[in-house]
Protein backbone atom coordinates (compact mmCIF):
# COMPACT_ATOMS: atom_id res chain seq x y z
CA UNK A 1 0.00 0.00 0.00
CA UNK A 2 2.77 2.57 1.01
CA UNK A 3 4.55 1.80 -2.55
CA UNK A 4 2.61 4.72 -4.51
CA UNK A 5 4.59 5.89 -8.20
CA UNK A 6 4.76 9.33 -7.93
CA UNK A 7 4.77 10.78 -11.89
CA UNK A 8 7.33 12.82 -10.56
CA UNK A 9 9.47 13.90 -7.86
CA UNK A 10 8.09 15.95 -5.75
CA UNK A 11 9.40 17.45 -2.00
CA UNK A 12 7.08 17.61 0.94
CA UNK A 13 7.05 21.08 0.27
CA UNK A 14 5.72 21.01 -3.48
CA UNK A 15 3.21 18.74 -2.54
CA UNK A 16 2.09 21.42 0.08
CA UNK A 17 2.09 24.16 -2.56
CA UNK A 18 -0.35 22.30 -4.66
CA UNK A 19 -2.27 21.64 -2.18
CA UNK A 20 -3.23 24.90 -1.59
CA UNK A 21 -4.59 25.10 -4.62
CA UNK A 22 -6.64 22.30 -4.53
CA UNK A 23 -8.08 22.83 -1.49
CA UNK A 24 -10.23 25.60 -3.01
CA UNK A 25 -12.33 22.92 -4.69
CA UNK A 26 -13.76 21.80 -1.25
CA UNK A 27 -14.85 24.41 1.15
CA UNK A 28 -16.00 21.67 4.13
CA UNK A 29 -14.65 22.55 7.55
CA UNK A 30 -13.65 26.22 5.73
CA UNK A 31 -15.17 29.71 6.41
CA UNK A 32 -18.41 30.37 4.87
CA UNK A 33 -18.16 33.57 2.10
CA UNK A 34 -18.02 36.86 3.62
CA UNK A 35 -18.75 34.96 7.15
CA UNK A 36 -18.36 38.47 9.30
CA UNK A 37 -21.47 40.23 7.15
CA UNK A 38 -23.35 36.93 7.82
CA UNK A 39 -22.61 37.26 11.82
CA UNK A 40 -23.45 40.86 11.71
CA UNK A 41 -26.88 40.21 10.33
CA UNK A 42 -27.88 37.36 11.94
CA UNK A 43 -27.00 36.46 15.39
CA UNK A 44 -26.00 32.64 16.24
CA UNK A 45 -23.77 30.82 18.07
CA UNK A 46 -20.37 29.72 16.48
CA UNK A 47 -20.67 27.31 13.85
CA UNK A 48 -18.14 24.10 13.65
CA UNK A 49 -14.23 24.73 14.25
CA UNK A 50 -12.30 25.23 11.31
CA UNK A 51 -9.86 22.66 10.22
CA UNK A 52 -6.74 23.25 7.55
CA UNK A 53 -7.33 20.72 4.54
CA UNK A 54 -4.49 18.49 3.42
CA UNK A 55 -4.82 16.54 0.22
CA UNK A 56 -3.25 12.85 -0.45
CA UNK A 57 -3.18 12.91 -4.25
CA UNK A 58 -4.99 15.34 -7.08
CA UNK A 59 -4.65 12.62 -9.25
CA UNK A 60 -8.91 11.93 -10.06
CA UNK A 61 -10.15 8.98 -11.88
CA UNK A 62 -13.16 11.30 -12.24
CA UNK A 63 -14.17 13.64 -14.88
CA UNK A 64 -16.36 16.87 -12.75
CA UNK A 65 -17.09 20.17 -14.97
CA UNK A 66 -16.13 22.46 -12.12
CA UNK A 67 -13.18 20.72 -10.15
CA UNK A 68 -9.10 21.66 -10.78
CA UNK A 69 -8.28 17.76 -10.38
CA UNK A 70 -10.90 16.20 -13.10
CA UNK A 71 -9.14 13.49 -15.15
CA UNK A 72 -10.05 15.34 -18.30
CA UNK A 73 -7.83 18.27 -17.04
CA UNK A 74 -4.29 19.10 -18.56
CA UNK A 75 -2.67 19.51 -15.40
CA UNK A 76 1.19 19.86 -15.61
CA UNK A 77 1.58 18.05 -12.10
CA UNK A 78 -0.50 15.24 -10.34
CA UNK A 79 0.69 14.03 -6.57
CA UNK A 80 0.50 11.39 -4.53
CA UNK A 81 1.62 10.48 -1.19
CA UNK A 82 2.45 7.42 0.63
CA UNK A 83 0.34 6.56 4.01
CA UNK A 84 3.51 7.48 6.00
CA UNK A 85 4.13 10.85 4.45
CA UNK A 86 0.61 11.84 4.33
CA UNK A 87 0.41 11.19 7.82
CA UNK A 88 3.54 13.39 8.69
CA UNK A 89 2.03 16.00 6.49
CA UNK A 90 -0.58 15.95 8.33
CA UNK A 91 0.47 16.20 11.87
CA UNK A 92 2.67 18.82 10.79
CA UNK A 93 -0.04 20.85 10.10
CA UNK A 94 -2.12 20.09 12.81
CA UNK A 95 0.72 20.69 15.05
CA UNK A 96 0.39 24.55 13.35
CA UNK A 97 -3.52 25.03 13.17
CA UNK A 98 -4.35 24.41 16.85
CA UNK A 99 -4.55 20.68 16.30
CA UNK A 100 -7.09 20.31 14.05
CA UNK A 101 -6.79 19.17 10.49
CA UNK A 102 -9.23 18.11 7.20
CA UNK A 103 -7.63 15.13 5.56
CA UNK A 104 -9.15 14.43 2.22
CA UNK A 105 -8.04 13.61 -1.73
CA UNK A 106 -9.04 13.29 -5.51
CA UNK A 107 -10.48 9.97 -5.84
CA UNK A 108 -6.78 8.39 -6.74
CA UNK A 109 -7.47 4.87 -8.73
CA UNK A 110 -10.39 3.89 -7.07
CA UNK A 111 -12.84 4.89 -4.52
CA UNK A 112 -11.99 2.38 -1.91
CA UNK A 113 -8.27 2.71 -2.93
CA UNK A 114 -8.18 5.77 -2.13
CA UNK A 115 -10.35 5.36 1.09
CA UNK A 116 -7.57 2.50 2.07
CA UNK A 117 -4.99 5.36 1.58
CA UNK A 118 -7.13 7.43 4.44
CA UNK A 119 -7.29 5.02 6.66
CA UNK A 120 -4.27 3.65 7.00
CA UNK A 121 -2.63 7.56 7.46
CA UNK A 122 -5.31 8.10 10.00
CA UNK A 123 -4.32 4.96 11.51
CA UNK A 124 0.02 6.00 11.73
CA UNK A 125 -1.19 9.43 12.95
CA UNK A 126 -3.15 8.13 15.68
CA UNK A 127 -1.40 4.89 16.84
CA UNK A 128 2.16 6.37 15.69
CA UNK A 129 2.33 9.61 16.07
CA UNK A 130 -0.15 10.06 18.89
CA UNK A 131 -2.58 12.72 17.60
CA UNK A 132 -5.20 13.29 19.79
CA UNK A 133 -6.46 16.52 18.23
CA UNK A 134 -9.66 16.98 16.19
CA UNK A 135 -9.35 14.72 12.41
CA UNK A 136 -11.88 15.13 10.05
CA UNK A 137 -11.78 12.86 7.27
CA UNK A 138 -13.43 12.46 3.46
CA UNK A 139 -15.37 9.20 2.02
CA UNK A 140 -15.35 8.88 -1.28
CA UNK A 141 -18.68 8.41 -3.15
CA UNK A 142 -19.09 4.75 -2.86
CA UNK A 143 -16.92 4.20 -0.61
CA UNK A 144 -17.39 0.06 0.55
CA UNK A 145 -19.33 0.36 3.99
CA UNK A 146 -16.45 -1.76 6.07
CA UNK A 147 -13.90 1.01 4.86
CA UNK A 148 -16.37 3.61 6.03
CA UNK A 149 -17.02 2.11 9.39
CA UNK A 150 -13.17 2.12 9.65
CA UNK A 151 -12.61 5.22 8.66
CA UNK A 152 -14.99 6.45 11.64
CA UNK A 153 -12.56 4.76 14.44
CA UNK A 154 -9.69 7.50 13.66
CA UNK A 155 -12.07 10.31 12.60
CA UNK A 156 -13.63 12.65 14.95
CA UNK A 157 -15.80 14.01 11.85
CA UNK A 158 -16.85 12.53 8.34
CA UNK A 159 -17.76 13.89 5.19
CA UNK A 160 -19.26 13.03 1.71
CA UNK A 161 -19.70 15.82 -0.73
CA UNK A 162 -23.76 15.51 -1.97
CA UNK A 163 -22.80 18.59 -4.59
CA UNK A 164 -25.80 18.69 -6.27
CA UNK A 165 -29.36 20.22 -5.77
CA UNK A 166 -31.01 17.87 -7.80
CA UNK A 167 -30.46 14.27 -8.88
CA UNK A 168 -30.27 14.88 -12.37
CA UNK A 169 -27.32 17.09 -12.04
CA UNK A 170 -24.75 14.49 -11.65
CA UNK A 171 -25.18 13.58 -15.14
CA UNK A 172 -24.74 17.51 -16.03
CA UNK A 173 -21.69 18.43 -13.85
CA UNK A 174 -20.83 15.27 -12.47
CA UNK A 175 -21.10 12.28 -14.84
CA UNK A 176 -19.22 9.45 -12.30
CA UNK A 177 -20.99 10.31 -9.39
CA UNK A 178 -24.73 9.26 -8.40
CA UNK A 179 -27.51 9.55 -6.17
CA UNK A 180 -26.58 6.40 -5.24
CA UNK A 181 -23.00 6.49 -4.42
CA UNK A 182 -23.43 9.65 -2.35
CA UNK A 183 -25.83 9.34 -0.26
CA UNK A 184 -25.40 5.29 0.28
CA UNK A 185 -22.29 6.57 2.19
CA UNK A 186 -24.08 9.50 4.14
CA UNK A 187 -26.74 6.36 5.22
CA UNK A 188 -24.32 4.39 6.34
CA UNK A 189 -21.92 6.72 8.33
CA UNK A 190 -25.35 8.62 10.00
CA UNK A 191 -26.60 4.49 10.85
CA UNK A 192 -23.19 4.13 12.36
CA UNK A 193 -23.20 7.30 14.61
CA UNK A 194 -26.79 6.43 15.42
CA UNK A 195 -25.62 3.16 16.56
CA UNK A 196 -22.48 4.59 18.69
CA UNK A 197 -24.55 6.82 20.36
CA UNK A 198 -26.93 4.41 21.55
CA UNK A 199 -24.84 1.21 22.02
CA UNK A 200 -22.10 4.17 24.44
CA UNK A 201 -19.57 1.72 26.23
CA UNK A 202 -15.93 1.91 27.64
CA UNK A 203 -16.08 -1.61 25.46
CA UNK A 204 -16.84 0.06 22.37
CA UNK A 205 -14.75 1.10 20.30
CA UNK A 206 -15.47 4.72 19.71
CA UNK A 207 -16.75 6.57 16.30
CA UNK A 208 -17.04 9.76 14.79
CA UNK A 209 -20.12 11.77 16.37
CA UNK A 210 -20.56 14.22 13.29
CA UNK A 211 -20.80 14.37 9.23
CA UNK A 212 -20.89 16.95 7.11
CA UNK A 213 -21.42 17.82 3.01
CA UNK A 214 -21.03 20.09 0.78
CA UNK A 215 -23.74 21.55 -1.87
CA UNK A 216 -23.12 23.52 -4.82
CA UNK A 217 -25.51 26.39 -5.45
CA UNK A 218 -26.18 27.27 -9.52
CA UNK A 219 -24.93 24.20 -10.99
CA UNK A 220 -28.65 22.97 -12.04
CA UNK A 221 -30.10 26.50 -12.07
CA UNK A 222 -32.43 25.24 -9.01
CA UNK A 223 -34.13 28.03 -7.08
CA UNK A 224 -32.90 28.82 -3.55
CA UNK A 225 -36.40 27.25 -2.17
CA UNK A 226 -34.72 23.95 -3.81
CA UNK A 227 -31.36 24.11 -2.16
CA UNK A 228 -33.05 24.77 1.15
CA UNK A 229 -35.53 22.14 1.15
CA UNK A 230 -32.83 19.66 0.53
CA UNK A 231 -30.54 20.78 2.90
CA UNK A 232 -33.59 20.32 5.73
CA UNK A 233 -33.99 17.10 4.51
CA UNK A 234 -30.42 16.24 4.89
CA UNK A 235 -30.29 17.71 8.26
CA UNK A 236 -33.12 15.26 9.54
CA UNK A 237 -32.15 11.96 7.57
CA UNK A 238 -28.16 11.98 7.78
CA UNK A 239 -28.10 13.76 11.43
CA UNK A 240 -25.70 16.05 9.51
CA UNK A 241 -24.04 18.79 11.47
CA UNK A 242 -23.44 21.27 8.80
CA UNK A 243 -23.93 21.61 5.02
CA UNK A 244 -21.56 24.05 3.65
CA UNK A 245 -22.63 26.02 0.41
CA UNK A 246 -19.81 26.54 -2.05
CA UNK A 247 -20.45 28.41 -5.38
CA UNK A 248 -20.22 26.73 -8.60
CA UNK A 249 -18.68 28.04 -11.30
CA UNK A 250 -18.15 26.86 -14.84
CA UNK A 251 -16.03 29.31 -16.76
CA UNK A 252 -13.12 27.45 -18.65
CA UNK A 253 -15.03 24.47 -21.39
CA UNK A 254 -14.30 20.98 -19.80
CA UNK A 255 -13.22 18.02 -21.35
CA UNK A 256 -16.99 15.97 -21.89
CA UNK A 257 -19.09 18.84 -21.02
CA UNK A 258 -18.49 20.99 -23.84
CA UNK A 259 -22.36 21.93 -24.46
CA UNK A 260 -22.59 23.39 -20.50
CA UNK A 261 -22.97 27.14 -21.21
CA UNK A 262 -20.97 29.09 -18.73
CA UNK A 263 -22.29 29.58 -15.19
CA UNK A 264 -20.83 32.08 -12.67
CA UNK A 265 -23.24 31.84 -9.84
CA UNK A 266 -22.50 35.11 -7.46
CA UNK A 267 -20.75 34.80 -4.31
CA UNK A 268 -23.41 37.05 -2.00
CA UNK A 269 -26.08 33.54 -3.09
CA UNK A 270 -23.48 31.52 -0.80
CA UNK A 271 -24.00 34.33 1.98
CA UNK A 272 -27.75 34.20 2.15
CA UNK A 273 -27.64 30.45 2.31
CA UNK A 274 -25.21 29.91 5.20
CA UNK A 275 -28.05 32.64 6.97
CA UNK A 276 -30.72 31.15 5.31
CA UNK A 277 -29.63 27.85 7.26
CA UNK A 278 -29.01 29.57 10.44
CA UNK A 279 -32.38 30.55 10.37
CA UNK A 280 -33.67 27.17 9.87
CA UNK A 281 -31.64 25.35 12.27
CA UNK A 282 -31.91 27.91 15.43
CA UNK A 283 -34.41 30.07 14.54
CA UNK A 284 -37.28 27.51 13.50
CA UNK A 285 -37.60 29.08 10.00
CA UNK A 286 -38.63 26.78 7.70
CA UNK A 287 -37.88 26.67 4.32
CA UNK A 288 -41.43 27.93 2.87
CA UNK A 289 -41.03 30.88 5.11
CA UNK A 290 -37.49 32.14 3.97
CA UNK A 291 -38.25 30.78 0.25
CA UNK A 292 -42.12 30.79 -0.58
CA UNK A 293 -43.23 30.73 -3.66
CA UNK A 294 -43.80 33.80 -5.05
CA UNK A 295 -40.51 34.47 -3.52
CA UNK A 296 -39.03 31.49 -4.25
CA UNK A 297 -34.91 33.15 -4.13
CA UNK A 298 -33.10 34.96 -1.33
CA UNK A 299 -31.74 38.61 -2.86
CA UNK A 300 -28.94 40.34 -2.55
CA UNK A 301 -30.30 43.58 -0.73
CA UNK A 302 -32.22 41.78 2.78
CA UNK A 303 -30.83 39.17 4.71
CA UNK A 304 -33.53 36.52 5.07
CA UNK A 305 -35.02 37.64 7.97
CA UNK A 306 -35.64 41.09 7.65
CA UNK A 307 -36.96 39.79 3.78
CA UNK A 308 -39.18 37.74 6.14
CA UNK A 309 -40.44 40.92 8.58
CA UNK A 310 -41.28 43.05 5.29
CA UNK A 311 -43.50 40.27 3.90
CA UNK A 312 -45.12 39.71 7.09
CA UNK A 313 -45.51 43.26 8.61
CA UNK A 314 -49.26 42.07 9.50
CA UNK A 315 -47.63 39.64 12.24
CA UNK A 316 -45.87 43.27 13.76
CA UNK A 317 -45.79 45.55 15.95
CA UNK A 318 -44.99 42.70 19.11
CA UNK A 319 -44.59 44.05 22.47
CA UNK A 320 -41.23 42.69 23.92
CA UNK A 321 -43.05 42.29 27.11
CA UNK A 322 -45.55 39.51 26.38
CA UNK A 323 -44.09 38.35 22.80
CA UNK A 324 -42.53 34.42 23.48
CA UNK A 325 -39.71 33.87 22.68
CA UNK A 326 -39.97 32.60 19.29
CA UNK A 327 -41.28 35.52 17.69
CA UNK A 328 -38.47 37.75 19.70
CA UNK A 329 -35.89 35.79 17.74
CA UNK A 330 -37.94 37.07 14.30
CA UNK A 331 -37.44 40.62 15.15
CA UNK A 332 -35.09 41.87 12.83
CA UNK A 333 -32.03 43.25 14.94
CA UNK A 334 -32.83 40.89 18.03
CA UNK A 335 -31.23 37.42 17.97
CA UNK A 336 -30.99 34.43 20.06
CA UNK A 337 -28.78 36.39 22.59
CA UNK A 338 -30.45 39.53 22.90
CA UNK A 339 -34.09 37.72 22.98
CA UNK A 340 -32.89 35.81 25.84
CA UNK A 341 -31.84 39.01 27.68
CA UNK A 342 -35.00 40.70 27.10
CA UNK A 343 -36.50 37.22 28.81
CA UNK A 344 -34.13 37.60 31.85
CA UNK A 345 -35.04 41.53 32.36
CA UNK A 346 -38.90 40.73 32.33
CA UNK A 347 -38.58 38.49 34.59
CA UNK A 348 -37.56 42.21 37.16
CA UNK A 349 -38.77 45.29 35.34
CA UNK A 350 -41.11 46.45 32.15
CA UNK A 351 -38.95 46.56 29.40
CA UNK A 352 -38.90 49.82 28.40
CA UNK A 353 -36.76 51.24 24.87
CA UNK A 354 -33.62 52.43 27.76
CA UNK A 355 -34.13 48.79 28.62
CA UNK A 356 -33.29 47.50 25.86
CA UNK A 357 -30.46 50.05 24.73
CA UNK A 358 -28.91 49.01 28.25
CA UNK A 359 -29.07 45.60 27.20
CA UNK A 360 -27.26 45.83 24.10
CA UNK A 361 -30.00 45.54 21.39
CA UNK A 362 -29.63 48.22 18.75
CA UNK A 363 -32.82 49.35 17.69
CA UNK A 364 -31.69 50.51 14.42
CA UNK A 365 -33.74 47.65 12.86
CA UNK A 366 -36.11 46.25 15.49
CA UNK A 367 -37.98 49.90 16.56
CA UNK A 368 -39.81 49.42 13.40
CA UNK A 369 -41.12 46.02 14.56
CA UNK A 370 -41.62 46.16 18.63
CA UNK A 371 -43.33 48.42 21.10
CA UNK A 372 -41.75 48.51 24.59
CA UNK A 373 -43.92 48.81 27.62
CA UNK A 374 -46.53 50.19 25.25
CA UNK A 375 -44.56 52.21 23.23
CA UNK A 376 -43.66 52.65 19.38
CA UNK A 377 -40.89 54.65 17.51
CA UNK A 378 -40.83 53.08 14.60
CA UNK A 379 -42.26 54.12 11.26
CA UNK A 380 -44.52 50.62 11.00
CA UNK A 381 -47.77 52.06 10.92
CA UNK A 382 -47.05 54.37 7.74
CA UNK A 383 -45.86 51.22 5.70
CA UNK A 384 -42.82 49.51 4.63
CA UNK A 385 -41.31 52.19 2.04
CA UNK A 386 -40.04 54.29 4.58
CA UNK A 387 -38.21 51.76 6.98
CA UNK A 388 -36.99 49.49 4.18
CA UNK A 389 -33.94 51.24 3.98
CA UNK A 390 -33.47 50.86 7.56
CA UNK A 391 -33.46 46.71 6.56
CA UNK A 392 -31.19 46.89 3.67
CA UNK A 393 -27.90 44.78 3.70
CA UNK A 394 -26.55 44.53 0.25
CA UNK A 395 -24.10 42.32 -0.38
CA UNK A 396 -21.74 42.64 -3.41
Amino acid sequence: MANIHLKQELTVEDKMALMQQDARFDVADTEAPDFEQIQADIRAPKGPQTAPKVFLSNDCIFNCSYCGCRCGRDVKTRYASTPREFAQMSYETAKDNGGKVFITSAIYKSPDYTEELIIESMRILRRELGYKGYLHAKIMPGTDPDLIRRAGLYANRLSVNIEVAKSEGYQMIARDKSKSNILGPMGQISRLIREAKAEESPYRPRFATSQTTQLMAGSTGEDDYTILNLSKALYSKYLLSRVYYTSYQYSHQAEGYEERPEVSTPLWRMSRLYQADRLMQLYGFTPEEITPGEAPNLVSDFDPKAAWALRNLHLFPIEVNTSEYEMLIRVPGIGITYAKRILEARRRCRVTHDVLRKLGVSLKRGKHFLTADGKYTGTHSSGAAEFTEALRSPLA
